[in-house]
């Protein structure tokens, strides 16, 4: 199973993006996933990592969200079906 971890900025008020990227994730992936979490971070930090992978860094991508490119990630990383 794979486990997502959602590191963002607190003090930038980016606990709302953190939130509709978990639900989206959820919605598409949720009975392929361990775990979806959240761990609150500062400096302008918004990082999304499956299994400990970066597949999303504010930094890199910019700071326009954009969560379909992390579904797209996340779903590439997720065992294919038998």
């Amino acid at each position: 199973m794979t486990v997502i971890e959602i590191e963002y900025c607190v003090p930038c008020g980016l606990l709302d993006s953190a939130i509709k990227t978990q639900t989206r994730l959820l919605n598409e992936f949720g009975q392929d996933l361990d775990a979806v979490t959240f761990t609150p971070g500062h400096g302008g930090v918004f990082i999304v990592t499956v299994d400990d992978e970066t597949i999303w860094e504010k930094d890199v991508h910019g700071a326009n969200l954009d969560v379909e490119l992390i579904v797209g990630a996340v779903n590439d990383r997720l065992p294919a079906e038998a």
